[in-house]
């Protein structure tokens, strides 16, 4: 008996308290699906959605774009490009285009590369996000390497696979009026993001770059070191510069575009790019024929939805038909039973 006895103890002891909690008796909402409210959420769904996509889509067809590809077009640039002993040597080539139509409005310009993977996991980890800050640290104990230090040492700066393959190639744009070349007036700051610029990417503190950097190199495939990045503009050199800062933002997929520069509103552009003959200048730097890539320039637009990329919209509109879609098959299935109830039950 006491054995019996210590065991119904210790199985009541296990017991959960007698709270409404515990024994599960705090108020709840049951929502009551009848036929109409599942209906209504599905028909409602379905007109948000594709009113909605149908937005979306509109929006992203009136982005006025441009892109020219470059790769075969500038093929003895190439082609010098892919003996790495010629490093040193310019190479330029130049693309003429027409612009039927003026392009209103503000004008970005991108680069865009085809089959550059940059979402292999090594090539992604290959960075130090605290030499980024502008810390004075061990990049040999991060993931840089083998881009993390020389043969003898030297440190590079910045280290790591991803900004050593930092696009390098400089385009710039004329337009042919007359007979007359203007040069296009280009912004290279204020295209990066600002949690980048003010909280992601610092300089190391010191009196100027030049000295903050002392002690360390450039990557092997860059031909400057970083606090040289831009010559014309001090404040955007080193971790800072907005060319590398686009850059180490990687994309998830392995054909991508990259803002590159934005067209300054200005005399002849205070309206956007008018229609006439535009000449691309392109200093060829980035090789891309060994792994199968093309190279593009693009001239586009935005819009309150973004750029050209109706994928949003297009997925909109699927959701909202399918929503409508269920919303019918589910009222002709009640029909039917209805039906059937109605017989059985006046049989």
């Amino acid at each position: 008996m006491k054995n019996k006895t210590s065991v119904a103890t210790q199985e009541g002891d296990r017991c959960p308290d007698n709270s409404a909690f515990k024994q599960q008796r705090l108020p709840a909402w049951k929502p009551q699906l009848t036929i109409a409210s599942v209906l209504s959420s599905f028909f409602l769904t379905g007109a948000f959605c594709l009113a909605m996509g149908v937005c979306l889509v509109l929006s992203a067809n009136s982005v006025r774009e441009i892109q020219i590809d470059y790769s075969d077009k500038c093929s003895d640039c190439s082609k010098l490009r892919e003996n790495s002993s010629n490093w040193n040597k310019e190479c330029h080539c130049s693309i003429n285009f027409t612009l039927k139509e003026d392009i209103l409005g503000d004008v970005f310009m991108y680069y865009g590369l085809q089959n550059f993977y940059q979402n292999h996991r090594r090539y992604m980890m290959s960075r130090s996000d605290a030499q980024l800050l502008g810390r004075n640290v061990n990049i040999q104990r991060s993931y840089c390497a083998p881009f993390s230090t020389y043969r003898n040492g030297t440190p590079m700066a910045p280290c790591g696979a991803i900004a050593n393959s930092m696009f390098n190639d400089t385009i710039d744009l004329f337009y042919n009026r007359n007979s007359s070349v203007i040069q296009v007036p280009l912004l290279k700051t204020g295209n990066s993001w600002w949690t980048d610029k003010n909280v992601k990417f610092h300089n190391p503190k010191s009196h100027n770059l030049s000295s903050a950097f002392a002690g360390t190199a450039h990557p092997p495939y860059w031909q400057k070191p970083v606090y040289l990045l831009d010559e014309k503009d001090e404040r955007n050199n080193g971790y800072v510069n907005d060319d590398f800062i686009v850059w180490m933002r990687v994309s998830a997929f392995a054909t991508f575009r990259n803002l590159y520069r934005r067209v300054r509103r200005t005399r002849h552009f205070a309206d956007g790019l008018p229609a006439g003959n535009y000449t691309f200048r392109i200093s060829y730097n980035f090789p891309v024929t060994r792994f199968k890539g093309r190279k593009h320039v693009i001239l586009s637009t935005v819009v309150w939805s973004g750029g050209s990329n109706p994928f949003l919209g297009i997925a909109y509109v699927v959701s909202g038909a399918a929503a409508t879609l269920t919303g019918f098959v589910i009222t002709g299935i009640h029909l039917k039973l209805r039906k059937k109830k109605t017989y059985f039950q006046k049989q």
